[in-house]
């Protein structure tokens, strides 16, 4: 682990850091929507209470999905299907596994999974902060096998153009 991760998980997990973090997904000009709250321990385990507000119901592809709205495009949360140890004292994977999301054009009647989103995590001072990567989610519709709580590889995400999308950033603070 770089000596700069281990310093701001450090942070993170003890007292330093609130308990309670909002998450916000931010637009390209500044504009936050928020989409959580995370409360983390300070033995580095946490939970997630997505906000209810900035989502709509939406049916997609014979499934429900909770969407945020933009004018182009629609930012469906992925909740993630799989054993998960929500647990941040080591790295940020988990938390990036529980803010996946799928984008759809705002006319489109189906949903594409290969649209994937992964908000890769970095601690910039107190705060973290996700670019957006992209991910054909297709690769998670099978279970992982048993014991294996991190399925994507770093070969399965790929780099995106942030102006290309409605929201490529998400911000923890």
């Amino acid at each position: 682990m770089k000596r700069g991760v281990s310093i701001a998980l450090a942070v993170l997990t003890t007292g330093a850091w609130a308990d309670t973090k909002n998450v916000y997904l931010q637009a390209q000009d500044g504009t936050q929507v928020r989409i959580a709250t995370v409360e983390i321990s300070d033995s580095g385990t946490y939970s997630v209470e997505m906000e209810s507000d900035p989502f709509a119901n939406h049916f997609l592809s014979m499934r429900p999905f909770r969407c945020l709205e933009g004018p182009k495009k629609h930012w469906c949360h992925v909740p993630y299907p799989y054993e998960i140890a929500r647990d941040i004292s080591t790295d940020l994977t988990d938390l990036e596994y529980d803010f996946l999301f799928v984008w759809k054009g705002a006319g489109e009647y189906g949903i594409n999974m290969w649209n994937g989103v992964y908000y890769k995590l970095e601690a910039e001072g107190d705060r973290l902060i996700g670019t957006l990567l992209e991910l054909d989610m297709d690769l998670l519709s099978a279970p992982p096998n048993a014991g294996n709580l991190r399925p994507l590889k770093a070969t399965d995400l790929h780099a995106s153009d942030p102006d290309s999308h409605w929201l490529p950033h998400m911000v923890i603070e």
